[in-house]
């Protein structure tokens, strides 16, 4: 029984895994749906039922996946505290916790099951190649982001200085002038905080240009490092081909 079991529930080579595989994958989708559209602010009482009900399934049939998956595991402990074990529980866990902060969104992370349902592992010379250029790239990485701190720091600084007497609400202290500048070096700009004075004004236009270095630099790094670990990659394929 338990090998016929392991055969449904953990192998998706199979007709019954794929299915049940599938089914899995279809009820994480409609719980984080039901879940978003209980947010909406006017939900009839019959859509609010169905909407609970629809909540009380998938938590259910979570929770007795994730017992066989236990039960069928050949080391039970390994797989409660492997990637996907925890992934597992976290998926089910709010229901019961019932705490006031609803952390249903936690059954986001169960989409990685459909890595195994699509195989996606193939790829895991992509994911070494990541892996390869996090290492090269690590301590330009390190320094940047010190480097990014600084100017976020000094942007704060400086924009308190310029706007204070102006806005003395919206700018009360550097740890106020915090949020622009984290908005402004990032280029992303709400405008719920925005300098008025000739020299706040001045002083966002060298943020804003010193910006455009902060977002671009890193993807510059990533996409070099990348390159160099690909070389790295065909390098190591080449001495393995060479050998006699």
């Amino acid at each position: 029984m338990r090998k016929k079991l392991r055969s449904i529930i953990e192998d998706t080579s199979t007709k019954a895994g794929r299915n049940f595989d599938y089914f899995i994958q279809f009820l994480i989708l409609l719980s984080l749906i039901s879940f978003s559209v209980e947010t909406l602010p006017d939900n009839s009482s019959t859509t609010v039922q169905i909407l609970k009900y629809i909540d009380v399934f998938c938590v259910g049939i979570f929770s007795i996946e994730y017992m066989l998956r236990i039960y069928v595991a050949k080391k039970p402990l390994s797989y409660i505290f492997s990637f996907y074990g925890i992934i597992d529980v976290l998926a089910i866990f709010p229901f019961y916790l019932r705490t006031g902060m609803d952390l249903r969104a936690l059954r986001t992370f169960r989409v990685f099951r459909v890595f195994r349902a699509l195989k996606l592992i193939r790829y895991n010379r992509a994911l070494k190649r990541f892996h390869i250029a996090a290492g090269v790239v690590k301590e330009e990485l390190v320094l940047f982001s010190i480097v990014t701190g600084i100017l976020i720091f000094l942007s704060a600084s400086g924009i308190y200085f310029f706007e204070n007497e102006a806005q003395p609400e919206a700018f009360k202290s550097i740890f106020h002038s915090l949020w622009w500048a984290v908005v402004s070096l990032t280029t992303v700009g709400y405008g719920d905080v925005v300098p008025i004075t000739a020299g706040g004004r001045i002083f966002t236009f060298f943020v804003l240009v010193v910006g455009v270095g902060v977002v671009t630099v890193p993807a510059g790094l990533v996409a070099t490092a990348l390159s160099k670990a690909r070389e790295i990659e065909e390098e190591e394929r080449e001495n393995i081909n060479t050998k006699p």
